[in-house]
């Protein structure tokens, strides 16, 4: 392996929502460190930042306890050829994106090699398995949480933590144009738009786009006029593709990023999985229904461990029920297309979610300034000694 002066950061990012996040960071540090290099795993966007993958990342957009382990074998080569290629090429620091099965198994195997581990996005833990705080207290150095009342929680585990803000607010997911949607697909004055996101993991669209597509088909029975919109997400793009072939009405496809914005400028009700999708529709001020579903034994787990009130980062941050949430045995297609029909019908109840939008992208900005990314960038750069 060729020698270098530049000090290098190594990156791992494990899914769709990583590799974004991963490729702004990466931007970010490069505008206040121009010399720094990056190595790591990650997806097109990191690739995008010159950044060539060990492997195609699509192998770790896994989730779920059954759906990992027919990939135990594979994943385990993938985390052996991971800590290889990190011992070989020792780098001031390693940045893990989310993916917390695989990132926190990593950090653990690299811990002693005395390299700086941070972790991008706070592990779940204190919605489920809060016992897990104290294993990540040896394997961690620093923590960028993503939501404000992360930081204390970790740090009564002696883990330091930085806030960094939420990354949904440099999205752009605000900033579309309705008209030049419309306008693009022939859109006739009496079509309404319903934008559907499934999610960005295989196992995801496996479950969630045949009651989605079922819940459409009812709804569009009742109420004439509707167009679905599906954005694409490049990992899963021939799965969606496949899945919403069938599907009545005909869904528009859309891949580039301004012209989902679009899509949301345009849209009148969103039918969305619960996760990071639910923060970047409510920046954009769609109102919107919310479904989950893992396998059953998965869920029976979950609902033994978890320990907040609700599945929707929107609702667990302003504390209320803003969006409908349709979880588990409740993600059925006859409860999703009642609610967005109400919600289709019913001025005041959009209303109200849009407010409520509005107060909890207000919680969500870095207190330091600047973007998520830049914070972020500052918050690696320290960490890593190298400020």
């Amino acid at each position: 392996m060729p020698e270098s002066t530049s000090p290098l950061l190594y990156v791992v990012a494990g899914e769709a929502s990583g590799d974004v996040l991963g490729a702004r960071l990466i931007a970010a540090l490069r505008r206040v460190r121009p010399d720094l290099a990056f190595a790591g795993i990650g997806g097109a966007r990191i690739e995008e930042q010159g950044v060539e993958s060990l492997f195609p990342m699509r192998e770790l957009a896994l989730m779920g306890l059954l759906e990992v382990l027919p990939n135990l074998r594979s994943l385990a080569r993938r985390m052996d050829q991971t800590v290889a290629d990190i011992t070989a090429r020792r780098p001031a620091a390693l940045v893990t994106i989310d993916s917390p099965g695989f990132a926190l198994r990593l950090a653990k195997r690299v811990k002693p090699l005395g390299i700086p581990v941070i972790h991008y996005v706070a592990p779940q833990v204190w919605a489920w398995r809060q016992g897990r705080v104290k294993e990540m207290a040896h394997r961690l150095d620093r923590i960028l949480a993503l939501l404000p009342f992360e930081p204390p929680f970790f740090e009564r585990a002696g883990i330091p933590v930085t806030f960094v803000g939420h990354p949904v607010l440099e999205s752009g997911a605000d900033g579309g144009n309705a008209a030049r949607f419309r306008a693009a697909h022939g859109l006739r004055p009496e079509e309404r738009v319903v934008l559907v996101m499934p999610g960005s993991r295989r196992t995801e669209i496996r479950r969630l786009l045949p009651i989605f597509g079922e819940a459409l088909r009812q709804l569009s029975a009742r109420v004439p006029g509707l167009r679905p919109v599906v954005p694409l997400a490049g990992p899963v793009e021939e799965a969606v593709r496949e899945a919403a072939r069938g599907w009545t009405p005909g869904p528009i496809l859309v891949r580039d990023v301004a012209e989902k914005h679009d899509a949301y400028a345009a849209a009148r009700v969103g039918l969305i999985k619960s996760g990071t999708s639910s923060l970047e529709v409510a920046l954009a001020g769609v109102p919107m229904v919310v479904g989950y579903k893992v396998n059953p034994v998965t869920a029976a787990i979950v609902r033994r461990l978890v320990k907040v009130k609700y599945a929707s980062i929107v609702n667990l941050l302003a504390e209320a029920p803003v969006i409908p949430e349709f979880i588990q045995q409740d993600c059925r297609p006859e409860a999703l297309a009642a609610r967005m029909e109400a919600l289709l019908a019913d001025g005041s109840e959009a209303t109200a979610q849009r407010e409520g939008f509005g107060q909890v992208m207000h919680l969500l900005a870095p207190p330091g300034g600047g973007s998520p990314s830049e914070a972020a960038a500052r918050a690696v750069l320290d960490a890593a000694a190298l400020a």
